[in-house]
């Protein structure tokens, strides 16, 4: 068990730091890096799909590069624009409704995005959940100018995302709906969203999300979730596994890091990722390995509410 800490280039969703835990067993390394919210029962998902990435397999390949987005931090226009001009990705993923920031940050955000990319380019919104329904109304149909691919997670619950879907022309997308609810699938059921994200850690591991992704029967946007290239390996071969595959990912999410633990690092090439999985390199990792009772607790934590049998002594270790 090895744990690391890589600080952020820029603040996102309030990280200053992105930090988690490391497995290696007989399949490879597996990451553990649940966010500083999620309690045990949540955490053991996350856990779930570092012990398969460690021990397990993923199945097969159905293509050997994906396409990706560039993620764009609540940074200022400048910053952004300059940010999608550098990725090489056609496709950007904007974040809005910051805490201490106003529709009108956002709107010049997204503006500076679409002059980035141009208007053969795609933009799509996250908002994590911030906004109440009038809010949600009335911000995708004043950024609809910019011609939205899709708005990711607008409110907080399935009613509302709902209540919107039917407002707006715009695509919905669930993300948080997905990720954190006990029963994934309720999002079908209820109308609320066009589209899924699929993070293969919080679903517990490959093989889960793409049982979520079936049942769900709806198409799909594979992410991440802020992870080093260990735990970004997984969401490759969640991406590279799936039937269909109509959205770029957001998987380019390695530049949001200073540094990372290997030595070949999952970036992208022309707005694609190559599907492979680097190993950890010793003097790559060795700058942002930390020692943590903290993380050890988690993932104690974690091991006790999992139903599947326990790691191995060589993986805890």
């Amino acid at each position: 068990m090895r744990f690391y800490s890589i600080p952020m280039r820029t603040s996102y969703r309030g990280l200053q730091r992105r930090q988690g835990v490391l497995f290696q067993g007989p399949a490879g390394w597996g990451e553990f890096s649940p966010f500083a919210g999620y309690g045990p029962r949540e955490s053991a998902r996350w856990l779930a799909a570092a012990m398969e990435a460690a021990q397990g397999s993923w199945p097969p390949r159905r293509r050997d590069w994906i396409p990706v987005n560039v993620t764009i931090p609540a940074v200022p226009p400048a910053q952004a624009h300059a940010m999608t001009k550098a990725s090489g990705c056609r496709t950007a993923k904007v974040k809005v409704a910051e805490r201490g920031q106003c529709d009108a940050d956002d709107i010049a955000r997204v503006e500076a995005v679409r002059a980035a990319l141009g208007s053969a380019g795609r933009v799509r919104i996250d908002v994590n959940g911030a906004w109440d329904v009038d809010h949600a109304r009335r911000m995708i149909r004043d950024l609809s100018r910019f011609d939205l691919e899709y708005v990711e997670q607008p409110c907080g619950t399935l009613e509302e995302l709902a209540h919107v879907r039917r407002m707006v022309d715009v695509p919905i997308a669930a993300d948080e709906s997905i990720r954190r609810a006990e029963d994934p699938l309720r999002v079908r059921a209820a109308g609320a969203a066009d589209i899924v994200v699929l993070k293969a850690q919080p679903l517990g591991g490959v093989m889960m999300a793409l049982r979520v992704a079936e049942a769900c029967g709806l198409p799909a946007v594979v992410s991440s979730a802020v992870e080093t290239s260990v735990g970004l390996a997984a969401g490759l071969a969640l991406a590279a596994a799936l039937p269909d595959l109509p959205y770029a990912c957001g998987l380019a999410t390695l530049a949001l890091l200073e540094g990372d633990v290997v030595d070949d690092p999952l970036l992208p090439v022309g707005g694609q990722i190559q599907v492979r999985r680097p190993d950890l390199d010793e003097e790559t990792f060795r700058p942002y390995e930390i020692e943590s009772p903290a993380w050890r607790r988690r993932t104690a934590e974690a091991q006790a509410l999992l139903d599947a049998p326990p790691m191995s002594k060589a993986v805890l270790q």
